[in-house]
């Protein structure tokens, strides 16, 4: 029993799993089936650090609405103007020059695309501007992004690109360079 409760001790934090057949002296039926599902996160926030030679930062918020993911970002000591704005596939800003972040996130293989657009890397975000004295906001909610599941940008990468995304070019929309990276983790606010 002592090694259940460790193990279960281990998922509960994930949001994996609460309540197996015989815990908590509860009658259950046979076969050891799940009682309830723990919901996903409904808030996650990214920190974004300079990456080399570079000096913006700032975080981005996600807030679960029922209208999709509200995406709230607020990026400073950036060039006035458009920068790419993407969910990257990693977690990891490692590298100097964030490549260790990887690709756009994209689970169903799809192409770079517009925020709008219905088929399109589920990490395209389009651009934030940055007026003359460099802060950059960018306020939207994204009906692609989820919190869980195979859309989830839990433990992602976002990445802020020196230049404008734009929309079209194959496979990251021709923004440039990586100036900013964060890893997506839950808001327990």
């Amino acid at each position: 029993m002592k090694r259940l409760t460790a193990l279960l001790s281990g998922l509960l934090p994930l949001g994996l799993i609460i309540g197996l057949n015989g815990c908590g002296g509860q009658e259950h039926p046979p076969g050891g089936q799940l009682e309830e599902v723990l919901p996903g996160p409904t808030k996650a926030v990214a920190v974004l650090h300079p990456t080399e030679g570079n000096d913006a930062y700032g975080t981005v918020t996600f807030t679960e609405t029922p209208d999709g993911v509200e995406v709230v970002a607020d990026v400073y000591n950036l060039e006035p103007g458009l920068h790419g704005f993407h969910i990257h596939e990693y977690g990891d800003c490692s590298e100097p020059d964030a490549t260790s972040a990887g690709g756009h996130f994209a689970p169903m293989n799809r192409e770079h695309g517009a925020p709008d657009d219905l088929d399109r890397h589920v990490g395209d975000l389009g651009n934030i501007m940055a007026d003359s004295t460099g802060h950059g906001h960018y306020e939207e909610t994204d009906t692609h992004l989820t919190m869980s599941g195979v859309n989830s940008i839990i433990g992602r990468g976002v990445i802020v690109h020196e230049g404008e995304d734009d929309l079209t070019t194959q496979p990251t929309g021709a923004a440039g360079a990586r100036v900013a990276c964060g890893v997506v983790g839950i808001d327990e606010d």
